[in-house]
């Protein structure tokens, strides 16, 4: 696992975030990788881009998907959200966990949604609209919780189950007032705690795009089946664009 570059004939994705030993879910990602790369025979390299640089589009360019990491409040909230953006427009494979879906929610919101001004109030506590992205009233920090997947979602096929537990290290959620603008310009709310609240959505037509609010990154046994259909979209990502080695 590299800082930055690229390899040709490599299967090259981008990490964004900051990266920290303080972060569980980072100090799990080479672990991850390794057992890829046993398991499924899927070999990534991946390239940690700092949210500062991610804010460049250029900085994500080429690489054969995008994995919004944990670890917010970023350094740069314009260069998560311009890494969701990114991936979203150009059809790039894209992983958003926990801070990573926060920010996806927050660029789908200002871009598709014209709510340019939706905000996330662990960025952003001055006066205006309502933030998207809300504290939510009992924290996940720590935490782990069922999840009901709605039938026919790529979370369900990738689970092959219609309910999973999980774990989180979280505060923030999409406030409830703004689920059915987001609903009603594509965004699929695919995963759903006991008493209803979001905890995963999709874009359907997109290569791959799903964010989740629990840290798949923090599943022990094996490679979580999230982070899997990643890998396995970013092989199909290389191929049609002839990435891969002959």
């Amino acid at each position: 696992m590299s800082q930055g570059g690229q390899h040709r004939g490599m299967i090259s994705i981008a990490l964004v975030g900051d990266r920290s030993p303080a972060v569980r879910a980072h100090s799990r990602i080479p672990a991850i990788l390794d057992a890829l790369r046993e398991q499924e025979q899927i070999d990534l390299d991946a390239y940690w881009i700092p949210s500062p640089d991610a804010a460049d589009p250029a900085a994500l360019r080429g690489f054969a998907g995008i994995w919004l990491a944990p670890g917010s409040p970023y350094r740069s909230e314009a260069g998560a959200v311009t890494a969701a953006h990114t991936a979203r427009t150009a059809g790039i494979p894209f992983l958003g966990t926990c801070g990573g879906f926060q920010h996806a929610m927050l660029e789908f919101a200002r871009n598709v949604c014209d709510l340019p001004g939706a905000r996330h109030a662990e960025n952003d506590e001055g006066p205006g609209t309502d933030a998207l992205i809300a504290e939510l009233s009992c924290s996940l920090v720590g935490h782990e919780g069922a999840i009901n997947l709605a039938p026919g979602s790529r979370i369900e096929e990738l689970l092959g189950a219609s309910r999973t537990v999980e774990r989180y290290h979280c505060s923030y959620g999409i406030a409830a007032g703004y689920i059915d603008r987001l609903a009603a310009h594509g965004m699929r709310f695919s995963g759903h705690d006991d008493s209803g609240e979001v905890r995963v959505a999709e874009l359907p037509g997109h290569p791959f795009f799903l964010a989740t609010l629990f840290q798949p990154e923090l599943h022990t046994d094996g490679v979580h089946p999230v982070i899997r259909g990643f890998a396995h979209a970013a092989v199909l990502a290389s191929l049609s664009e002839g990435r891969l080695a002959e």
